[in-house]
This record gives C-alpha cells, structure tokens and sequence, in this order.
C-alpha cells in the first residue's frame, strides 16, 4: 500500500490564532460526531469488529491545530463512502495507553484496522483525493482478507462548521491581549490561569508562544545567525537563533542546536538550556515526533 507524504507539522510562524481556536474546541471528540470514539476500555471490541468491517482511526490531540480538521474529514469521507468502513478517532491525550499500543508519535495520524491488524496510512494532512485513494487502498486488502462488511453510514456534516465554545475567561484575556499586541499582558492571564490549574495545558502552551514571539518581535535573522555563528559557545547567541529557527518551521535544526550547547555547558547556563528547550516543546506540541526525540536526547545529554 502507497501512503501520502508525510507533511511537515509547522511551518512558518507559530501561529497564536491558531492555538486560540484551539483552545475553543473540546479536547475529547464532539458529541454530534458521528465517529465512534476508540478507548482502552472498548478497544477489543473494536478489534472484533474490524473483523467484519474496515475500521480508519485518526489520532487527536488538542495540542494539534489540524486534528480536528482531519477528524471531520475522516466523517465527512466515511458518509461519502456509505459505511464500507467505520471511522474512529482517538484522543491520544486522554488514552495515552491506545496511542502506545498502536506506536503513534505525531498527530494527527490515520491508521486502518483489518481483522484486528493494525496498518499505517499516514501522518500529518492529505489532499481528499489522496485520502480517497489511500482509503480505495484499505478496502481492497480488506475485500482480499475477507473484510467486506458495512458499519452504519454516518449523517454527512454540515457545511457550516459550530459555532466554537467560548475561551475560558483567562485564556480570552491572554488572546486579546494577543491581539493588541501586549504579550506581557497575555503572558500574565496565562500565569493566572496556571496558578488556577497547573494542569492546564493550553495555558502552558500558550504562556510559551506568547513568550517566543515576545522575543522574536523585532530580531534581526541576519544579525542573529550572524552573532550564534561567531559565538558558537555562547548559550544566549544559541538560544536567540533557536528561537527563530523555531518561528521558521525549523524545529529540529533548533532542537539539535541547543541539544549541543546543553553538552557543552554546566550550572546556570545548562538549566537556562533546559528549560528553554521544555518551553519549545510546549510551543510545538508534546506528541510531534520531533519533540518525543529531542525530549529523550535532552535526557541523555543531562546525564
């Protein structure tokens, strides 16, 4: 089976209005969905009935601005093709243990389940016509396992998207203060909002976006890369150019830079390195593979 490729996670600048839509949509699969929602706790029933039926899973997080984009394609198709196979969408954040079992390090991330056997499709965005055919894909090996059931033929969704729920009454303060371009301001509700719930994970991610940008605002690329480049032991020359490596779409060239700079530093310096390096991985997302790998290399290096 042909899969899509796998498109990069970020590109260009972070985006603030983003994480503020996502920060409007429920982190657990909308009600109206007409997906069904795989846990641990109906996991083997799943499986059984992939027996019957093909079953196409994305994986969602919160933490990814298109995962819900994905997962109401997933419906959309799954209408579309009139219950050859069954959609299902996971939240990886709330079943850490389902997104273990099936290896899953980026979201979203679409797989099929044939006779309880899991198959990769692919990672990230696909064009619908390159999803069609990935799914085209799926129901011939299924038809040549003997998987030639039907599921119940989801209602297509609306054109017209909800109406999101409204930002928490911190996080709204943090995006209009966004939006005024006052990030001391933003980066305080967050604070607030933390001090709230230290669990708070859009808060946490939006604290470290707030602050890349705050940072960011008025460098200089050429100034920046220059100085790093003359200064290549220097933490902050390093720190300044990750940043907008960062900003750029260039995660793992920040993420390999710093990683350098934490081996070759001690003492202050090296937990300046350390905790920059955990707010950028808030800033990318906990679940992007980039991240899962320089989280593991970070701990090697502090060791």
């Amino acid at each position: 089976m042909s899969y899509p490729p796998e498109p990069a996670s970020m590109r260009g600048a972070v985006d603030l209005a983003a994480l503020a839509a996502q920060q409007k949509r429920a982190a657990a699969k909308p009600a109206d969905s007409p997906s069904m929602e795989l846990t641990e706790a109906n996991l083997q029933e799943v499986a059984e009935k992939s027996a019957q039926v093909p079953v196409v899973i994305v994986f969602v997080s919160a933490t990814s601005s298109a995962s819900s984009d994905m997962a109401a394609r997933l419906d959309v198709l799954a209408a579309e093709y009139g219950g050859r196979f069954v959609a299902a969408q996971c939240d990886v954040d709330a079943q850490p243990g389902v997104a273990q079992a099936f290896q899953i390090t980026a979201v979203p991330s679409v797989m099929a389940l044939i006779g309880a056997r899991p198959a990769p499709l692919f990672q990230g965005s696909a064009p619908d016509e390159q999803f069609r055919e990935v799914l085209d894909q799926v129901l011939e090996v299924a038809a040549q396992a003997g998987v030639t059931g039907s599921g119940t033929v989801p209602e297509p969704t609306a054109d017209v998207e909800p109406e999101p729920e409204p930002l928490p009454p911190l996080h709204q303060a943090a995006y209009d203060a966004i939006e005024l371009g006052d990030y001391v301001a933003a980066e305080a509700a967050y604070d607030r909002a933390l001090i709230e719930n230290p669990k708070d994970a859009d808060a946490r991610a939006g604290r470290a976006q707030v602050r890349l940008m705050a940072r960011t605002l008025k460098a200089d690329l050429g100034a920046v890369r220059a100085a790093a480049a003359q200064n290549p032991n220097d933490p902050a020359a390093q720190l300044a150019v990750a940043d907008l490596d960062v900003t750029g779409g260039q995660v793992e060239d920040a993420f390999v830079r710093l990683l350098d700079t934490v081996r070759i530093t001690q003492g202050d310096d090296r937990e300046t390195l350390r905790q920059r390096l955990l707010e950028l991985f808030d800033v990318v997302g906990a679940a992007d593979a980039r991240v899962l790998t320089a989280r593991k290399a970070l701990a090697s290096a502090l060791n």
